[in-house]
C-alpha cells in the first residue's frame, strides 16, 4: 500500500503541474521516495507490524520525506521549501492514514 500511494502522491503532483503522466515521468518523480521508502521498511522491520503507526509509521513516513528530498536534490532535482511541505504534508496523509485504517480495520477483525 506504501508504494502505491507513492506512486499517486507522484502522479497526483505531476498532474498538479501539467506535467507528462507516463510511466516514465511518474517513475522519475517517484523514484527517490521509492527508494527512501524502501529504506525506511528496512530500518523500522516494518513487516513485523505493517500497521503500526508508532514509532514504525511515523518512522517511515519521516524517512521517505528526508530521504526523498536528499535522493532528489543529489539527482540534480530541486526541493523547494513549498515542496518539501506539500511533500511532508502530504506523505503524511498517506502514509500514516493508511495505517490509522489499517489498525481500525485489525482491531474490529479482532473485536468480532
Amino acid at each position: 500500500m506504501d508504494v502505491l500511494l507513492v506512486l499517486v502522491f507522484a502522479l497526483s503532483g505531476r498532474s498538479s503541474h501539467h506535467e507528462s503522466l507516463s510511466a516514465g515521468g511518474v517513475l522519475t518523480t517517484a523514484w527517490p521516495f521509492l527508494a527512501a521508502l524502501a529504506l525506511g521498511w528496512l530500518l523500522t522491520r516494518n513487516w513485523r507490524q505493517p500497521v503500526s503507526l508508532w514509532p514504525q509509521g511515523v518512522c517511515i513516513w519521516l524517512i521517505t520525506v528526508a530521504g526523498g528530498m536528499a535522493l532528489r536534490i543529489l539527482s540534480g532535482e530541486t526541493a523547494q521549501t513549498p515542496f518539501v511541505i506539500v511533500a511532508t504534508l502530504v506523505l503524511g496523509v498517506f502514509l500514516l492514514g493508511q495505517r490509522l485504517i489499517g489498525a481500525r480495520v485489525a482491531r474490529r477483525g479482532t473485536t468480532r
